[in-house]
């Protein structure tokens, strides 16, 4: 069901920016994979505070981090209403709201990842935000893409879809300025057969208990049809810095048997031991339960095996008030970790295709 790292050397001759394509590298003894986690005991009722949603924009893939303060600081992609949801493949941008609470209520503040010209690799769209804190500065990870800046109502624009491409802003505050740079820290592989030829999104990345990092994105390749492409997959890069250069690994991960498009979504992070990871069940391939949210662990984030417990969550939101609400998406699934453990589950979630809204799902800390 899922491929093993293949741990053999190879070089690749090209680098493009902030990255590296040196891929291959040994990884590190597997560690015991014995610790437990069941999401499905963790998560508790929704208080009805702890939802973000705007009149105006469309918002989606919630992540947060907080400051030596005490404030919360909340990224967060929005598009325009106006426009409809396709347009979060031309017009997303990252914003930044703020709260006293973990669960919010949250208040925009600022926009962080705002547009800055079709002529950067980043410049009309910026969207899958997900932000860390490491060595007191602070790493907003995030796609971004350039095109025409057309909306298509009916379907993706695939110009600014196959542009998309992973990048990181980084801050001496959640406040900001937020430096950005002109070219991505993971590109495509120059290679047309390669498992990632054609785009690169959705980044996840965690430090290794020995103070490297260990990132997991989505990957598009060139083997299918144009203008889609695929398989759409996962794959893994480490490296020594959160900046980079990040060494692509071979191989690719949370696949599943027949099914070209298993899962997106992926969060990682460490934990007793383990390196977990949270992502979207497209298909219920791995949990049994339709579209939902699954669980896998890696003793050395290279190779990974669905969790004693896989589900995570069912479409659904259970509210603080008694309801239990069906939901069409779970989506862009984010934890915030204090002491080590999850504590927040943040996820990006919509009734129908007429609105959309993130929730902060409080979870079991004993």
């Amino acid at each position: 069901m899922i491929k093993r790292i293949n741990t053999f050397t190879i070089f690749c001759l090209a680098a493009v920016g902030l990255f590296s394509c040196a891929v291959g590298q040994k990884p590190e003894t597997n560690t015991p994979v014995s610790a437990d986690l069941d999401f499905t005991q963790l998560i508790q009722p929704v208080p009805t505070r702890a939802v973000l949603k705007d009149s105006l924009y469309y918002t989606w893939c919630g992540t947060m981090v907080a400051d030596q303060k005490g404030t919360y600081h909340l990224f967060y992609s929005r598009f325009k209403r106006e426009l409809g949801f396709s347009s979060w493949v031309t017009h997303s941008e990252v914003a930044h709201a703020v709260a006293d609470n973990p669960l919010g209520p949250y208040t925009f503040k600022d926009v962080t990842l705002p547009p800055r010209g079709k002529e950067y690799w980043d410049g009309l769209c910026t969207h899958n935000p997900t932000v860390h804190e490491f060595d007191g500065k602070y790493y907003l990870y995030y796609m971004g893409n350039t095109g025409d800046g057309k909306v298509t109502p009916k379907g993706l624009n695939f110009v600014h879809r196959n542009n998309q491409r992973i990048g990181v802003a980084v801050a001496d505050s959640p406040d900001g300025p937020w430096k950005r740079f002109d070219t991505p820290l993971i590109d495509v592989s120059p290679d047309s057969t390669a498992d990632d030829a054609l785009v690169v999104n959705n980044p996840s990345i965690t430090r290794k208990p020995d103070g490297g990092y260990l990132m997991v994105y989505k990957a598009v390749g060139k083997k299918k049809p144009a203008p889609f492409g695929g398989p759409v997959v996962h794959k893994v890069a480490i490296s020594d810095s959160p900046l980079g250069p990040f060494r692509k690994q071979l191989g690719t991960v949370f696949e599943a048997k027949g099914s070209d498009f298993p899962a997106e979504d992926p969060f990682i992070w460490y934990q007793s031991g383990s390196y977990w990871a949270i992502v979207k069940d497209m298909h219920g391939a791995f949990t049994k339960a339709g579209q939902s949210l699954a669980l896998f662990q890696s003793g050395d984030g290279l190779d990974w095996q669905l969790a004693k417990h896989p589900l995570v969550s069912k479409l659904e939101i259970k509210w603080a008030d008694g309801r239990l609400e069906k939901v069409a998406h779970l989506e862009r699934p984010q934890l915030w970790l204090k002491d080590g453990k999850p504590q927040v589950l943040f996820l990006a979630s919509d009734v129908d295709p007429s609105q959309s809204f993130n929730v902060h799902i409080p979870l079991k800390t004993n």
